[in-house]
This record gives structure tokens, sequence and C-alpha cells, in this order.
């Protein structure tokens, strides 16, 4: 599933939340993540920053669509995340 994951996370947590989802995902912008995950992947994500949030200060969203083909993306500026150098 490709799955796009947004979120709002207090100054304090976000740095740990950042470093977890890079393993997982591209990190797109400040508070953006996305790219291809199985099902016990997402499952261990989900887990992994219930525990890392507070959740009376915290958000996330999580976008799950069945493959990228069906996301139609459109940018505007320049991007802060430098994509590159990605192996």
């Amino acid at each position: 599933m490709y799955v796009v994951i947004v979120y709002d996370i207090s100054v304090d947590r976000v740095n740990k939340v950042r470093k977890f989802l890079r393993q997982y995902l591209i990190w797109r912008q400040n508070s953006v993540f996305e790219g291809d995950l199985t099902p016990a992947e997402f499952m261990k994500i989900k887990e992994e920053l219930k525990n890392m949030i507070v959740e009376d200060e915290d958000h996330i969203i999580f976008y799950k669509f069945r493959d990228k083909k069906f996301v139609h993306e459109e940018e505007l500026g320049k991007s802060k995340v430098d994509i590159d150098n990605i192996i």
C-alpha cells in the first residue's frame, strides 16, 4: 500500500518521530512522509507512533492508497528536502 503520513507533533518529540519514520518512508516536507509499506510495516509504524506521542497534544493523519498510481501530485515552490541523494 502507498501511505502518506502528516503530523503535528510537539517540538520535544518531533525529532524522534522524524528519525523513526525515515527508517521506512521518504521525508517529503517538514511534517510529511510518504512511501510504499506492507500491511505489517504499516501496523508497526502505527503502534510505534502511538507509543511516541501524547494523544492530547499531538496529531497524526494516515492517508492510505492501494498504489501510488492512484495519487495525483502537484507541487508549487521549491522543496526543502533533497530527494536526489536517496539511494
